[in-house]
């Protein structure tokens, strides 16, 4: 009889503060980092956007049983935790929303493309030889999705978690039609096609908003309006999107942490 040896991975996590010139403040970082990395393994990197809501998961039991029994795949998890001005560096970079929200959402991608991602290489003193993703949600969520389709040399994969894809540049009051809404435009705006991967989730009661009165909560309409403009680019289901509606999901770090597995299993090879 043959048996197969499960193997336990532990991570640990260290903790870090980031002075950054473009921020004008610190950024503090959680780095979960699997045990026992020998450099010979495809090691993979993800970002995630609101580390404070990370730190409130079971996030390193979450990352430990997705390595269970992976031999040759190990992913290392950085956790960004917000600042005090959250609203002000998420959002989309160069526009900011009707309220004039994400005015420093440059400055933030700025931060992670030119002083947060080599800080971690630096640390982690190994080659990232497989894929590297950005996440996040609500409001992190499209931030990290704006950050990695403008930089698609420095990311693989896109997640986010019950996105803030309503964000606008009118008011409701002021006239407000879907094409006010500044990622779908972006998106139809650019030209190219990123090779990239795109891993998007609501909930079903993740808000009771209903802007256009079609019974269906504006978060799925809007996160589901960004699929199709992916769709409509050429991208392919599931290979290259990938759309979770959890039911009974809401707009909460609960929800978040229990589609977290699903998530990792599909963006990354552990």
């Amino acid at each position: 009889m043959m048996y197969t040896t499960i193997l336990s991975v532990k991570v640990n996590t260290s903790n870090f503060k980031i002075p950054s010139a473009y921020l004008k403040h610190e950024v503090e970082i959680d780095i979960y980092t699997p045990e026992g990395i020998l450099g010979n393994e495809k090691i993979e990197l993800l970002l995630l956007n609101d580390g404070q809501d990370v730190a409130k998961m079971n996030f390193r039991r979450i990352l430990e049983e997705a390595h269970h029994g992976k031999r040759n795949h190990r992913l290392i998890v950085v956790a960004i935790k917000a600042s005090e001005e959250r609203l002000m560096e998420y959002g989309v970079a160069g526009v900011p929303d009707f309220k004039g929200r994400g005015a420093k959402a440059d400055l933030y991608a700025d931060f992670v493309i030119k002083e947060l991602l080599p800080f971690v290489k630096k640390k982690i003193a190994m080659p990232i030889t497989g894929k590297v993703g950005f996440a996040g949600f609500s409001l992190g969520g499209l931030s990290a999705f704006d950050i990695a389709w403008n930089n698609p040399s420095a990311f693989d994969a896109i997640g986010v978690f019950s996105g803030a894809f309503w964000w606008r540049k009118k008011d409701l009051a002021e006239g407000y039609t879907d094409a006010d809404r500044i990622m779908h435009q972006q998106l139809e705006n650019t030209s190219t096609k990123p090779d990239m991967k795109f891993w998007l989730m609501t909930g079903t009661e993740d808000e009771k908003a209903d802007r256009n009165k079609n019974m269906i909560i504006d978060s799925i309409d809007d996160t589901i309006d960004v699929v199709k403009i992916l769709l409509n680019k050429g991208y392919k289901r599931p290979e290259n999107v990938f759309y979770y509606e959890k039911v009974g999901g809401k707009h909460d770090v609960p929800t978040w942490e229990s589609v977290m597995p699903a998530f990792l299993d599909w963006a990354f090879e552990v």
